[in-house]
């Protein structure tokens, strides 16, 4: 837990990071923050699925339309959360010359948008509308 803390606080101040250890080649500090920047367009375009399902499947019945936007909406702002504190802790395992962090999220990721697209082959056989 105050791992997490301490986390959380290099999201607001990370020239804390330089506290951390040796600075690292600079094309490390770069990749990693070009995984965060894909982890940011996931997240966006995950935001972005949830509001086109809400507002451009009308006919969808209430539950169905909301229940998948939700969840994209969800799962996309897990996403952007993620990638930073992904980045603290990379940042900071790099700095520190230790082993880069492991993590399930992408398994969870992967689980959730493979989740609402199974729900939207099912609505889409099965023609959930909300029968105007």
């Amino acid at each position: 837990m105050i791992d997490f803390v301490k986390d959380v606080r290099l999201w607001f101040a990370p020239s804390r990071l330089k506290d951390e250890g040796d600075t690292p080649d600079y094309r490390f500090s770069l990749a990693n923050e070009r995984t965060f920047l894909a982890w940011i367009r996931t997240a966006l375009a995950l935001v972005g699925g949830g509001f086109a399902v809400d507002q451009f499947l009308p006919d969808l019945r209430w539950g169905v339309r909301v229940g998948m936007a939700f969840a994209l909406l969800a799962v996309g702002a897990a996403c952007a959360l993620r990638a930073v504190n992904h980045w603290v802790r990379c940042e900071r395992a790099m700095r520190r010359h230790e082993d880069l962090p492991l993590s399930r999220f992408p398994v969870v990721l992967s689980l959730g948008v493979g989740l609402v697209a199974v729900a939207m082959v099912v609505v889409v056989l099965l023609g959930w509308t909300s029968g105007r």
